[in-house]
């Protein structure tokens, strides 16, 4: 529904007090796209899987909302929640890194920047990892590293398929060579994956950039990414300064990387979920038959003196 349908509908239904739309506005029943500007009635937006109907622009999806779109209800079964962040450098810059912890777990409600799992796509029992923008800007830390390798570990163990949706600033700063070590870790974690001939799905969402750009976010056998998607390893202006000239315009975007062939397709967030029920039933095996031994008929072969 559109705002001027809205307010056609409320032209219709009688006057309505300042005070009353004021009221509504305020309560979160609007909500206006960043692209396009358009006014959307929130609800409906969510039914669309916060894709703005008019432009198409992919509005940021945080883990919880990312986790109810791909797995089927009621199948969720979240892997090691009990592990925690810690401070081993004892980092400070503006404010002590064990405070913006506290800070950002009491807004946030999440331990760290992922949440990883096991559920149900499609009837399709997957690996799961979502990595979340909200905390410290999605950045890869000590916790990040250890939950996306032991889910991966796990799906290994069991022959599950794993999918990693990415959205991260890159390491976290803050645990400085601890969180660059994971980069080796959760990499070594999915070359054990392929070995076992199973099937590993990065889904690149805005933005994806640094350090988890460089490692596990472009190891996919298929890369799949949402339109308009940044994905990047170095910054715009440190890539222009660094080769000392102008960048197009569309440089570092989703479909620049495509177009170069950094990754494999782009997916509107409403097919996502098919698409990737889609390439895991591709890539499971089908159950051999006995191969039955063909009967040839041999011609009687003639001495020759």
């Amino acid at each position: 529904m559109s705002l001027f349908d809205w307010f056609a509908n409320r032209r219709k239904a009688g006057p309505i007090s300042q005070e009353r739309q004021e009221r509504e506005i305020a309560d979160g029943l609007w909500s206006k796209c960043d692209a396009c500007g358009v006014m959307t009635y929130t609800k409906d937006l969510v039914a669309n899987q916060l894709v703005c109907a008019e432009c198409g622009h992919h509005h940021r999806v945080f883990s919880d909302d990312r986790i109810q779109q791909l797995i089927d209800e009621g199948s969720w079964q979240p892997l090691d929640i009990q592990i925690r962040p810690q401070d081993p450098l004892k980092f400070r810059d503006r404010k002590a890194y064990a405070d913006r912890l506290r800070d950002m777990q009491s807004r946030t409600e999440l331990t760290d920047a992922v949440q990883t799992g096991i559920g149900q796509l499609e009837g399709l029992t997957i690996g799961l990892g979502v990595m979340d923008f909200r905390f410290m800007g999605g950045s890869m830390g000590s916790v990040v590293g250890e939950k996306l390798t032991r889910m991966i570990e796990h799906s290994t163990d069991l022959g599950y398929p794993v999918i990693i949706v990415c959205a991260s600033g890159g390491a976290r700063m803050q645990e400085g060579m601890l969180s660059l070590m994971q980069m080796a870790k959760i990499s070594g974690a999915l070359e054990r994956h392929r070995e076992a001939r199973l099937l590993y799905l990065p889904v690149l969402s805005h933005p994806t950039t640094g350090g988890v750009t460089a490692s596990f976010a472009m190891l996919g056998d298929v890369i799949l990414a949402e339109p308009q998607a940044t994905i990047a390893f170095a910054g715009r202006r440190v890539v222009e300064q660094t080769l000392r000239e102008k960048l197009p315009d569309d440089f570092q975007t989703a479909e620049y990387l495509l177009k170069h062939g950094f990754v494999d397709a782009i997916v509107p967030r409403t097919e996502l979920k098919t698409t990737l029920g889609k390439l895991i039933r591709l890539h499971q095996p089908v159950p051999s038959s006995p191969i039955q031994p063909m009967r040839v008929a041999v011609k009687p072969q003639v001495a020759l003196s």
